[in-house]
C-alpha cells in the first residue's frame, strides 16, 4: 500500500454511481420481478469498465470497482451463501430515532428508507456461489488491463471491497447459531474465501465495518459504552482471524457511522473507538471526517499516537450533501490530520460511498464526479503547503 510520500493520495470509500440499466437490472432483482439477465455479466463488465475510467480522469490514486456489481456494500452476500431464507429480523430502534422519531417515520417513506432485501441467516452458512465474487475479481482487472494506466499518475493502485463478519451479522440477523459470537465466527470462517481472492488478485482488501461504529447507534442501542467496548473488541477479532492471510500491506478497514442525513447525535465518538481498531493489523483506516458531525475529530490525534507504519483515510468529502466542497477547505481538512500524523500517512478520502445501496442516491451522480474533482484538486494544493511549493492555494 502506497503511502503519500511525494503528494497527498486521493481515494474513496466503494460504491459509485452505477447505470440506470444496470440498476433496473439490480432492483428487479432485489424486488423478485425479475431474475438476472442473460447479459448481466456484460453490463457489469461495461459498468466497472467505464467506473475504471471515470475515476481515472478525475485523477482519484487509489481506484475500485465501484461496487457495480453488487445491489449493496453488506447483504450482497445473501445471494452468494446457503443459509439465508429467513424473513426479515429488524434492528431495534436507533438512540437518535428515539429522539426524533417524527423524522425517522417521514424518512421510511422516502430513499432514505429504502432498502435491499436483508434475509436471516435460518441455517449452516457456506459458499454456493463464489463464482460470483471471482467475476468481480475478473472484471476489475479486465477493466484495469484494456485502460493504460500513467506510472505514478490516477488509478496506479487498486482495492476491492468485502462485508466484514460483524457488518454481515448486523444488516443479515441470526436465527440459526447459538449466539452473536459464533454466528460471527461462522461468518467470518466463509468469508475469509473472499478476503483471500482479493488479496490473492493484488488488490488491497478494504473491509467495511459499520459494525464498529454505526452499531453503537442502533444495532447494540442498549449496550452501555462498556459494554460495547467489548463488541468492538469481538467484532476485531474476529476480523483479525479471517484475514489472517492477508498481508497487513494489502488491508484497510472502513469505519461509518451510517451514510444517511440525520441528526447522528448519539454516533459514538471516534476516541471510544479507535485505539482498538489502530491496534489491528490493517495498515490502513478509512473513517468519516468530513460531514458535521465528526469533521471536528481530527483532533484525537492530538491524544492518540498514530502506530508506526499505519495510514490514516479521513474523509473530506460529505457523501450525504449535494455541496461540493471548496478545494481549500478540502486541503484544510488534510493538512489538519498532516500536521498531528505526518503527511506521508494521509490520504484523502470520502466519508462514505456515494452509492451505497442500489436505487438510493443521496447526492446527485454528476455533483458526485464533481466532488471527487474538487477533492483531487484539494489534495494538490495541500500537497503545495506540505512540501513547500508555490501556489498552494
Amino acid at each position: 500500500m502506497k503511502q503519500s510520500d511525494e503528494r497527498i493520495l486521493t481515494t474513496h470509500t466503494g460504491s459509485l454511481p452505477r447505470p440506470e440499466r444496470l440498476l433496473t437490472v439490480l432492483l428487479d432483482k432485489e424486488s423478485g420481478k425479475a431474475a438476472l439477465p442473460a447479459d448481466f455479466d456484460a453490463l457489469a463488465a461495461d459498468a466497472v469498465s467505464a467506473i475504471v475510467a471515470r475515476q481515472r480522469a478525475c485523477g482519484i490514486d487509489i481506484i475500485n470497482d465501484g461496487e457495480q456489481a453488487k445491489p449493496d456494500y453488506s447483504t450482497y452476500i445473501k445471494d452468494r451463501l446457503s443459509g439465508f431464507e429467513g424473513e426479515t429480523v429488524a434492528i431495534p430502534v436507533s438512540r437518535d430515532a428515539r429522539d426524533f422519531p417524527a423524522f425517522f417515520a417521514a424518512a421510511a417513506d422516502s430513499a432514505i428508507g429504502r432498502t435491499v432485501a436483508r434475509p436471516a441467516c435460518t441455517g449452516p452458512i457456506a459458499w454456493r456461489d463464489f463464482g460470483a465474487a471471482d467475476e468481480d475479481i475478473a472484471r476489475f482487472k479486465a477493466a484495469i488491463g484494456t485502460q493504460a494506466t500513467q506510472a505514478g499518475g490516477a488509478g496506479t493502485e487498486q482495492f476491492m471491497s468485502a462485508v466484514s463478519p460483524g457488518q454481515a451479522a448486523r444488516f443479515l440477523g441470526n436465527r440459526y447459531y447459538d449466539s452473536h459470537e459464533a454466528y460471527l465466527r461462522a461468518l467470518g470462517a466463509v468469508l475469509k474465501r473472499e478476503y483471500d481472492a482479493i488479496a490473492a488478485a493484488g488488490f488491497i482488501l478494504q473491509l467495511d465495518c459499520p459494525d464498529l461504529a454505526s452499531g453503537w447507534n442502533n444495532q447494540f442501542a442498549d449496550l452501555t459504552l462498556a459494554q460495547f467496548g467489548d463488541i468492538v473488541r469481538l467484532h476485531l477479532d474476529v476480523l483479525e482471524e479471517a484475514t489472517r492471510d492477508v498481508p497487513a500491506s494489502q488491508l484497510r478497514l472502513h469505519l461509518c457511522w451510517g451514510n444517511y442525513e440525520g441528526p447522528h447525535n448519539h454516533d459514538i465518538p471516534l476516541e471510544e473507538i479507535l485505539r482498538p481498531v489502530l491496534a489491528s493489523r490493517a495498515m490502513a483506516v478509512s473513517f468519516e471526517g468530513a460531514n458535521p458531525r465528526h469533521e471536528h475529530e481530527w483532533r484525537v490525534f492530538r491524544d492518540i499516537t498514530l502506530p508506526e507504519g499505519k495510514i490514516i483515510i479521513p474523509g473530506v468529502l460529505d457523501s450525504t450533501s449535494n455541496f461540493i466542497e471548496h478545494p481549500d477547505l478540502i486541503a484544510d481538512r488534510i493538512c489538519r490530520y498532516a500536521a498531528l500524523v505526518g503527511r506521508e500517512n494521509v490520504i484523502a478520502g470520502t466519508d462514505c460511498g456515494f452509492a451505497t445501496f442500489a436505487g438510493r442516491l443521496q447526492v446527485h451522480p454528476d455533483i458526485t464526479w464533481a466532488k471527487f474533482a474538487a477533492m483531487t484538486e484539494g489534495a494538490r494544493r495541500a500537497s503545495d503547503r506540505l512540501w513547500g511549493r508555490s501556489g498552494g492555494g
